[in-house]
């Protein structure tokens, strides 16, 4: 039986590099495609989330994460994705930003884009699927990698830094998924109408960022504890 490995040693470091290139394209398409008047700006901006997303997902599973690293992964994924369910009578108020950047500090930035997709992806087995489930997996992934970007730099170690990027998280998701709506269903895409469906939005926003940062502070310190217990007693970090 042939010991060659699977991935072939370069495969994660291109795919590493293109992470954040990937991420940033799903904003500039649809800035530019938005500007540009194209009328196939939906389908074009829906198949590059779709790209970006998938990409990570590459990413991850090409870093060949161990067993004992995916099912924490998994755990936080599921936990986010119940936690959405549980608390769907109350508008925007929401846990998965707040689980997606504890598992992006956490277990690494692909471990955060990872909890934060999973949990749309599976919870809209419960709201619904639809054109809206890309958008939201790359938005929540976002919040996740964001937060292990920002803990790789020990921004987060600050708890008012941890709070404001829990509420900035919701409003750039927020942002996000506004942006989606006026590309997918507003016509014609003018400055008026713009601003119109990103002021409509605003409030929900506010009250999910505020939301995030009051998980943060009931999750951030036990959940983080726990985590980093197993990640130090097995050595999971990928940092």
């Amino acid at each position: 039986m042939s010991n060659k490995p699977l991935v072939k040693p370069h495969v994660p470091r291109i795919l590493s590099a293109l992470e954040v290139p990937a991420l940033l394209a799903v904003p500039v398409v649809m800035v530019a495609t938005a500007a540009a008047g194209l009328d196939a700006t939906a389908g074009l901006t829906l198949l590059v989330a779709l790209l970006a997303v998938g990409l990570l997902f590459a990413s991850f599973e090409a870093s060949r994460p161990p067993l004992r690293q995916l099912m924490p992964t998994a755990v936080l994924g599921a936990t986010a994705a119940a936690g959405r369910v549980l608390f769907a009578p109350i508008p925007d108020v929401k846990p998965v930003s707040a689980i997606a950047i504890v598992a992006g500090a956490a277990l690494g930035r692909r471990s955060g884009f990872v909890v934060g997709s999973v949990a749309a992806l599976v919870s809209n087995f419960f709201f619904g699927q639809g054109s809206w489930t890309p958008w939201q997996m790359y938005a929540w992934g976002l919040v996740g990698y964001l937060g292990g970007v920002l803990a790789d730099h020990g921004a987060l170690h600050r708890r008012g830094v941890l709070y404001a990027w829990g509420f900035v998280s919701a409003l750039m998701y927020g942002a996000i998924l506004n942006g989606y709506y006026v590309l997918g269903f507003v016509r014609p895409v003018t400055w008026p109408a713009i601003v119109a469906a990103y002021a409509a939005g605003a409030p929900l926003d506010v009250v999910h960022g505020v939301a995030t940062a009051a998980f943060l502070a009931a999750i951030w310190k036990p959940w983080g504890r726990a985590i980093r217990r197993v990640v130090a007693k097995y050595d999971l970090s990928t940092r």
